[in-house]
């Protein structure tokens, strides 16, 4: 699946968003990097993290909230494994994201959240732990990047503002997982 996965990610980003695409292939290699902390589900986090911003690409553009558009693009154009297409949906906690955008209810409705926490959590940072450009960074450093970015009143700006204790609580599980991992 990791295989199909970056192909198709590749496929879809590369070419029309290249920043967007090396962020995903940072995200990608965190995901390597943070195997150890989901076991047996580490080629599923390898799969969502290098698909997680394919919503991106301007053909698969349709709401404008790529959450909603990759989740959708995964299920009904490549009837990809559906525990994929969840994390990909609420990456990051796009639920509140989507609360922001009007988008809460169909996104729930669409793509029920998955309840393999170590999984959503490892997602989380291995998304909030990538630059834009691919390269790691502090899980504060992204979240003042986002925000910059995109400005504190925007509808992003909002999300971040609301999701930063989950993202920051989910990325330390994750870096005690990581640091309790037998050497």
């Amino acid at each position: 699946m990791a295989e199909w996965a970056w192909g198709l990610a590749m496929a879809e980003l590369a070419e029309p968003l290249p920043l967007r695409w090396a962020h995903s292939e940072g995200v990608g290699q965190r995901a390597r990097e943070a195997a150890w902390a989901v076991g047996d589900e580490a080629e599923l986090l390898a799969s969502a993290a290098i698909l997680h911003d394919v919503g991106y690409a301007p053909r698969l553009a349709t709401t404008g909230f790529h959450p909603l558009d990759g989740a959708r693009f995964l299920r009904d154009i490549h009837a990809a494994d559906e525990r994929l297409v969840r994390l990909v949906a609420h990456h990051s906690f796009a639920l509140v994201e989507a609360e922001e955008r009007g988008l809460r209810s169909v996104l729930e409705a669409e793509f029920p959240l998955l309840d393999d926490q170590r999984l959503v959590d490892a997602l989380v940072y291995c998304d909030m732990t990538t630059t834009p450009d691919g390269s790691v960074t502090s899980v504060d450093a992204r979240l003042t990047e986002i925000t910059a970015r995109y400005g504190s009143g925007s509808v992003v700006g909002r999300f971040i503002r609301r999701a930063s204790p989950d993202i920051l609580a989910a990325v330390g599980r994750i870096e005690a997982a990581l640091a309790a991992q037998p050497r």
